[in-house]
């Protein structure tokens, strides 16, 4: 049993027949995300989000990154688990960080990363890589094999059916690493938190899986840790592709079932 899993009892109704039963539940729990920052190592405190425990230093670097505080792991001193339930990210002194920008404190609930802000101009972080055009292309057989790899490796989810899982493949298709959270935006943020503590961001030469839809903060986030090829099991929305085809970055929806949808870049996949 891991630590984002937990038993709990339940009555289950089934054929008119009532049994006591033991269930498996994601575990969901808040996490405050703090810096400290500047030679007096003054406290910042970001945000809270609803996640599932573990891997939350990860959670905290891809955090900074995804909101434009930090643009590598050169600019972390390291992090400081506080309690269960709070994490702060110590920052180099000489990493420039202006607070008055920062001024919103952001709840972040499980299902969704950004409904603190109001609008894509609020939303979107300065790129400071640029477009994410690439010259290496995926053929259609490997995209095919990847939702299946993904679920072989989903431990928790096969357990609760109630977690997200973000994962990094090779063009040709070989897995390299995964996260699972209960919030779709935690686990995307581990991953790229587990890249930067691996010293592999920029991600230019990497296949990003989601296990369910591709919306617009998710794009934002592969973006700006230079992921150029996104796939998601579950549908695109329109700010997702319209951010996708501004950074020319391949997008691809409803990848199950032996098919799927390119939104952007298509020239980037093999028939």
């Amino acid at each position: 049993m891991t630590p984002s899993v937990h038993p709990i009892g339940i009555t289950r109704f089934a054929a008119g027949q009532s049994r006591q039963l033991t269930d498996l539940l994601s575990v969901e729990e808040p996490l405050e995300i703090s810096i400290r920052y500047g030679m007096n190592l003054i406290i910042k405190n970001l945000s809270v989000t609803m996640r599932t425990p573990g891997h939350d230093e990860e959670l905290a670097l891809g955090f900074l990154l995804s909101e434009g505080i930090i643009v590598n792991f050169g600019q972390v001193i390291g992090a400081v688990q506080e309690g269960p339930d709070r994490i702060s990210v110590i920052l180099h002194e000489d990493t420039p960080f202006d607070p008055t920008k920062f001024e919103r404190h952001i709840y972040t609930t499980s299902s969704c990363g950004i409904c603190a802000k109001s609008s894509i101009e609020a939303v979107r972080v300065e790129n400071t890589l640029g477009q994410l055009q690439q010259e290496w292309s995926v053929a259609a057989s490997t995209l095919h094999r990847l939702p299946g790899l993904l679920r072989e490796r989903q431990a928790d989810f096969a357990s609760t059916g109630g977690l997200h899982a973000a994962a990094l493949f090779t063009p040709k298709g070989k897995f390299l690493v995964m996260r699972e959270d209960v919030g779709r935006h935690n686990a995307l943020d581990k991953l790229i938190g587990h890249a930067l503590q691996s010293n592999v961001c920029p991600l230019r030469t990497q296949i990003l899986l989601l296990s369910g839809r591709a919306s617009f903060e998710l794009i934002q986030k592969a973006a700006l840790a230079g992921i150029s090829f996104v796939a998601a099991v579950g549908a695109p929305s329109t700010l997702a592709v319209q951010l996708a085809v501004e950074m020319k970055l391949v997008l691809i929806g409803f990848l199950r079932d032996n098919r799927f949808n390119v939104y952007s870049e298509a020239e980037r996949v093999e028939a």
